[in-house]
């Protein structure tokens, strides 16, 4: 994929799962959010030795963008696995609800290994019928 934004949210991702605390699964992944004004934020998942406790590195893209001050997410990278395995590391059910928060329906995700891109797709193909903020509104 040519396209500079992708590029910059692949290469934001990378750069964040190179700090992966992953001791136990050996399995480290990288996330870049992109905002609607253009701003980037990534994260990587750690892992902590009480299992419920570590957090996927979409999770703490989320954290660090809300920390920033953005609340929504335009376009979503992650990336995991190995070069060349031809797996998909998508999000994690937990993962999708929490980008569903902060992303519309066709919100672009990217599915990454270490190679570049694997698969495009949209929240909507990963969490259909979902639950949302406007699921509460008054």
């Amino acid at each position: 994929m040519s396209d500079p934004g992708f590029e910059a949210l692949f290469q934001a991702a990378t750069a964040a799962r190179a700090h992966a605390h992953v001791p136990y699964s050996h399995f480290p992944v990288g996330a870049a959010i992109r905002t609607p004004d253009g701003r980037i934020h990534a994260g990587c998942n750690v892992e902590n030795a009480a299992y419920p406790q570590s957090q996927c590195a979409e999770a703490t893209a989320i954290g660090v963008m809300v920390a920033a001050g953005d609340r929504a997410i335009a376009e979503i990278v992650v990336i995991g696995g190995e070069a060349g395995d031809t797996l998909l590391c998508t999000p994690c059910g937990g993962c999708r609800q929490r980008i569903r928060e902060f992303a519309r329906g066709d919100t672009p995700v990217h599915v990454c290994g270490p190679e570049g891109l694997r698969l495009t797709t949209t929240l909507d193909a990963l969490l259909p019928h979902s639950f949302g903020p406007e699921n509460l509104q008054d």
